[in-house]
């Protein structure tokens, strides 16, 4: 596991002749070419095509190499900030990936909530039907690194043929510039944005719960 950490951006490909073909586009590497070519032979590779596009280390690239490894996000959570001084949850919370509770005094719950949903990429939608408040009850949960998080996905999620049928959307929120303003199906929504979905008029009403 490669915790809070992303996939370097590196492509490798093997290739059956032709020799290590070494390319960067990232200024000052770390890494050499000369290091990339021992680690490949290591590996008992002697044909393959690298392009270095960040910086990263020997270790990195390793990865790169073996394939396997998975990148996880992870936060860690400290308990009983009711018996900690105030400096040492300032401290604490000024580090990456931390925040601070109290089980006991039932402290922060709300800031752990935040972070848990900031750090699995989770964005509400609200639906909202013409004429009508938006439903703020119920919203839907779309996720940036699953199915993203475009009023597409917004439309898939409540039906296919809102997709098919799809006029455009009026969408309130953080997403926009000015509330509602227009957009298709490829607009990235934020959290807690509102959706009208429009569809065609010769759509079936059974297909078109919003309009």
């Amino acid at each position: 596991l490669r915790l809070n950490k992303t996939p370097p951006n590196v492509t490798y490909k093997r290739k059956a002749t032709g020799g290590i073909s070494v390319s960067f586009t990232a200024k000052a590497p770390s890494i050499t070419e000369k290091d990339i070519c021992d680690v490949l032979h290591e590996y008992r590779v002697h044909n393959a095509d690298v392009l270095v596009r960040e910086d990263l280390t020997v270790d990195e690239f390793c990865d790169v190499i073996e394939a396997n490894r998975h990148y996880v996000k992870c936060l860690y959570v400290y308990n009983k900030i009711d018996h900690t001084s105030i400096e040492e949850v300032e401290r604490i919370c000024s580090q990456p990936h931390c925040t601070v509770l109290s089980t006991y005094m039932k402290l922060n719950y709300d800031g752990l909530v935040d972070k848990v949903w900031e750090y699995l990429q989770l964005v509400r939608v609200y639906t909202k039907k013409r004429g009508q408040p938006p439903d703020l009850t119920d919203p839907l949960v779309l996720t940036a690194g699953r199915h993203g998080t475009t009023v597409e996905s917004a439309c898939l999620q409540l039906h296919k043929s809102l997709v098919d049928n799809h006029d455009y959307t009026f969408v309130w929120g953080a997403s926009v510039k000015h509330s509602p303003q227009r957009c298709g199906l490829s607009h990235s929504l934020c959290d807690e944005d509102v959706v009208q979905i429009m569809v065609r008029k010769v759509a079936s009403a059974a297909a078109d719960p919003f309009n």
